[in-house]
């Protein structure tokens, strides 16, 4: 079964969400929630990793573009998705690990879904914060930002996770 027009529809909401919402959610300059990371993280078990990374790249670059920020996000989404296979391999169990299936709390059970979640999107905020200050002068208040972003859009894709129809 094919779903692409599926992956296409949540690729635009999801950049959508980010560009008029998430981009001017900001909490004392700690917490910038980045929700746009699902797009990666629901992309099926067994996609090949060129088409992962392209995919990553191209969300990244859409939001580069649309938030004027020269690569940041681009950079980041690519180390998530580079991240992803490795950190699903951690995790994924033998009878949850259907080629066409996505990752979700609905599959893979909750708990296995946070897990997943909150490792890959620190990977992305940890290379996104990082390259964005360029510097570890502030090493402690960068990572804090990388911690409590961690937190807040781990809780937004869990919420958006549970309330997308069941796959």
């Amino acid at each position: 079964m094919n779903r692409w027009p599926t992956y296409l529809v949540s690729f635009t909401v999801l950049i959508v969400l980010q560009l008029l919402i998430f981009n001017n959610i900001q909490f004392s300059g700690f917490v910038n929630p980045y929700a746009y990371v699902m797009f990666i993280l629901i992309l099926p078990m067994a996609i090949p990793t060129w088409i992962l990374l392209l995919l990553s790249f191209m969300t990244g670059i859409v939001i580069d573009i649309f938030a004027g920020t020269m690569g940041v996000h681009a950079f980041a989404t690519v180390m998530a998705g580079f991240a992803r296979p490795w950190v699903l391999s951690l995790n994924i169990t033998a009878e949850a690990s259907e080629p066409e299936m996505s990752p979700s709390s609905h599959t893979n059970g909750l708990r296995w879904f946070f897990i997943y979640t909150t490792t890959v999107v620190f990977i992305h905020h940890f290379s996104l914060f990082f390259v964005e200050v360029f510097s570890f002068t502030n090493f402690f208040h960068t990572l804090l930002r990388v911690l409590l972003s961690t937190m807040v859009t781990t809780f937004f894709i869990i919420l958006f996770d549970i309330i997308r129809p069941r796959r």
